[in-house]
């Protein structure tokens, strides 16, 4: 099982999309995005709720509505986007199982539980570096990761692919008005 969930995963990927680099967008549906990446658009509509719940996104209204980046993408760290979607818990959970040894009848020495337990103390240590490396990169980080490693037109398809979907709702929706208020004349 993953400490960072898949809904990280995806939340991340679709949040490259609206860095306004060459490759994205300003602007783009949960719809869009979902059917872009091949992605359960229920789900990813959930995981867009936590991300403006946590004000790293802000829902756009109208035609063209969809989510925006609620601040520059050199602003937004990875580790707020697990805390975002995941919440804060804990690498590791202690049981305190030093304290259950056989041994000890039911009633564990005092030298056997004292202070925190070994393994517990590594595993935060290890939480600790994970998050501070997590908080060292930013989504514009992770964009010129991936502009770097990709074509400059896989760019230019994503911007058209996703501009042409809004484009094409805009249509729709006029349309729609449009027989509606013909057929009310």
């Amino acid at each position: 099982m993953s400490h960072i969930s898949t809904g990280v995963e995806y939340s991340l990927h679709c949040l490259l999309y609206l860095t306004r680099s060459h490759a994205a967008v300003e602007e783009a549906s949960v719809r869009d995005l979902a059917e872009l990446q091949g992605v359960p658009q229920d789900f990813l509509a959930k995981l867009f709720t936590k991300l403006a719940k946590a004000e790293l996104v802000i829902a756009t209204e109208g035609i063209k509505g969809g989510f925006r980046l609620a601040r520059p993408a050199n602003q937004i760290t990875v580790l707020d986007v697990v805390v975002a979607i995941d919440g804060e818990k804990a690498l590791f959970d202690c049981l305190e199982i030093r304290g259950r040894c056989a041994v000890f009848d039911d009633h564990a020495p005092n030298w056997a539980t004292r202070g925190v337990c070994a393994i517990h103390a590594v595993m935060q240590a290890a939480e600790k570096v994970m998050r501070a490396e997590l908080k060292q990169h930013t989504l514009a980080d992770l964009s010129r990761r991936v502009v770097d490693k990709t074509p400059a037109s896989f760019g230019v398809q994503v911007v058209n692919w996703l501009s042409d979907r809004a484009e094409n709702r805009r249509g729709e929706r006029a349309a729609t008005k449009g027989s509606t208020s013909r057929k009310g004349g």
